[in-house]
């Protein structure tokens, strides 16, 4: 058995590296290295979340994401989720920053709540908070997540 510790990074490819610097930097995301052979910048937040985004992608696809947004359902990662300390706070900056939350909020009857975003070259991302018991109802347009919604 190989024993994973952790999540080093998330490799993520994008169209537009200002673009995307620019998108990622509302969660707090910072330019921390740029290769100079290759098409990568490192990025990284304040607790040590770590991405590299591949700066070499190119839209055949017209603006759509090919894992979410067609019929077929291809092989693939379809998002990733990151940890929020709190949704409804969450909720109100991508509010501020006019970033759309393409579904939610919503729950899975967990005991957490998510919403969904997507960057500006349609990858998704989940932003996912655990409540307390009583603060769902506190969450405006909250629903049960339906998977053919």
């Amino acid at each position: 058995m190989i024993g994973i510790e952790q999540v080093d990074h998330i490799g993520l490819r994008v169209t537009d590296k200002a673009r995307a610097l620019n998108f990622y930097a509302q969660f707090g995301f910072e330019l921390i290295h740029e290769s100079s052979f290759d098409a990568v910048v490192i990025i990284r937040n304040a607790a040590g979340v770590e991405l590299n985004l591949i700066v070499n992608g190119v839209d055949r696809t017209g603006g759509k994401n090919i894992l979410m947004d067609v019929p077929e359902k291809h092989p693939g990662y379809t998002h990733v989720a990151f940890r929020v300390a709190d949704i409804r706070q969450t909720i109100a900056g991508l509010k501020e920053t006019a970033t759309a939350i393409t579904q939610g909020p919503v729950t899975f009857g967990d005991g957490h709540v998510s919403v969904f975003v997507r960057d500006p070259d349609r990858n998704v991302i989940e932003l996912r908070a655990r409540l307390d018991p009583g603060v769902a109802e506190t969450i405006d347009g909250l629903v049960f997540y339906d998977p053919k919604g």
